[in-house]
């Protein structure tokens, strides 16, 4: 089953697609003006639980460096832009989108 990551960082969602189909919409905290997200095609390179510090309970890291996806300890912080570039998600949500998507998984970020 091929897999992709779109992120809209204007509408603040991340879109699971499978075969290029959406299959599931969450919201997402994105960079702030300082340290915005890259925009980009990039690749899920790890998933690690449990990352500790502000990353809630799950981490993707992206093909670019210091850059992922991961959980938050701050869930007001969804659909604003206020992390250091990385893509913040719900705890929950985060740790679905873990268990579904492969290592290898393209994510293509957009404004």
């Amino acid at each position: 089953m091929a897999y992709s990551i779109h992120v809209s960082l204007f509408a603040h969602t991340l879109t699971l697609q499978q075969n290029n189909r959406a299959i599931k919409t969450y919201p997402i905290g994105v960079g702030k003006m300082l340290t915005r997200t890259p925009i980009g095609t990039f690749y899920i390179i790890n998933k690690a639980p449990n990352p500790g510090g502000p990353y809630g309970t799950m981490w993707i890291g992206l093909s670019k460096k210091h850059y992922g996806i991961h959980g938050t300890n701050n869930p007001a912080s969804i659909g604003k832009n206020v992390s250091k570039g990385c893509i913040r998600m719900h705890n929950r949500d985060v740790n679905e989108l873990a268990r579904i998507v492969p290592i290898g998984t393209p994510v293509y970020i957009r404004p």
